[in-house]
């Protein structure tokens, strides 16, 4: 693929009009959506041409908060930023893909929760030991020099990555209230004012995590050559049979980590027996089954009653508050379940 067809391939008004077909999905009834829809030709022709001859700059992000179960900044973009998202991952992605492991689940086709979910259960059956692993705000942490480092080495076109650096340089102090500073080997005051942070909501966010851990994923498999690891996101499991070996393993994790400029929970960071289980992804798992997290189903509930309260207050569909339930119970029935999930429906009569 030469330099020319990847920019003109992101930028061809049939990528835009797919694109805006993706972001649209699930959200028409949204104004901004519709608004945008309206005129749909006449602004994905404007947009096209604000790429094509460079004008184009991302808008305010509006952010608010959620609790799922812990707290969580959420930025979102602007609709027609989020096209230009769409547009992006459509013609890059799958060049990054070529170079992800099997073990990354996260925001990728064919993969997701439900599967990792099941890899690790089936490590827990296979191994005496497992190491979890999470990063410490690793949105608010991650390093815009970096990231665009391990872009570059994959995306060689340079409108292409030009229009990467304007969306990650958009997204800078969005999330720098919820950072906090760590200071690493051979840092300067200098560092403190290192460009970082990747606004949570993104579409591009969301794949630029795995971009950005994706140097780990192959040191942990090619160099610390560990028999069996997963990754979701920024939550990781190291399985083996040797708990020694496991422990020096998380070292060199947490080292390699740092060169990222991430640190690890080090209070979850313990060596466990796979016969105790291990809680992953808003469950606990076991050898044999799996529950869900308490937190989680006490989360699921009040929403839940929130959405009845506001479908009987008029401020909601029937059919929006039957879909907020099915998609509960697809999620809670990938876990030993039953007895909740009968709980909980028999107290949602409408």
């Amino acid at each position: 693929m030469s330099k020319l067809t990847l920019w003109k391939k992101l930028t061809s008004y049939l990528n835009l009009w797919q694109a805006f077909k993706n972001a649209a999905r699930g959200k028409r009834s949204k104004p901004s959506v519709a608004e945008f829809e309206f005129n749909l030709e006449e602004n994905l022709f404007e947009l096209q041409t604000e790429l094509c001859t460079g004008a184009y700059r991302p808008g305010n992000y509006h952010s608010f908060y959620i609790h799922d179960p812990k707290r969580r900044r959420i930025s979102a973009a602007p609709f027609r930023d989020r096209v230009v998202h769409h547009a992006l991952y459509a013609v890059t992605a799958p060049l990054f893909e070529r170079s992800f492991i099997d073990q990354s689940y996260a925001n990728r086709i064919g993969k997701g929760t439900h599967r990792a979910l099941n890899q690790a259960q089936i490590f827990l059956r296979r191994f005496t030991w497992v190491l979890p692993l999470d990063v410490r705000q690793f949105f608010p942490s991650i390093d815009h020099q970096i990231l665009l480092a391990n872009i570059a080495r994959v995306i060689w076109d340079e409108p292409v990555l030009e229009l990467c650096r304007c969306i990650i340089q958009g997204g800078q102090g969005i999330l720098s209230d919820e950072y906090t500073p760590v200071c690493f080997p051979g840092d300067d005051l200098l560092a403190l004012l290192r460009p970082r942070g990747l606004p949570i909501g993104n579409l591009t966010s969301q794949f630029w995590a795995n971009v950005y851990l994706n140097p780990l994923d192959h040191f942990i498999k090619r160099t610390l050559q560990v028999p069996a690891y997963l990754r979701y996101v920024d939550d990781m499991l190291l399985f083996g049979d040797d708990k020694r070996q496991l422990a020096a393993w998380g070292g060199k994790v947490s080292e390699y980590l740092a060169a990222l400029r991430l640190t690890v929970h080090e209070s979850s960071a313990q060596v466990r027996p796979c016969r105790i289980g291990l809680p992953f992804l808003g469950f606990q798992l076991f050898q044999d089954h799996r529950r869900l997290k308490r937190a989680k189903v006490v989360h699921a509930w009040r929403r839940l009653h929130d959405r009845r309260a506001q479908y009987r207050g008029g401020h909601l569909s029937r059919a929006k508050l039957q879909a907020s339930i099915q998609g509960w119970i697809n999620h809670a029935s990938h876990g030993d379940t039953w007895g909740l999930r009968r709980a909980i429906l028999r107290d949602l009569v409408l």
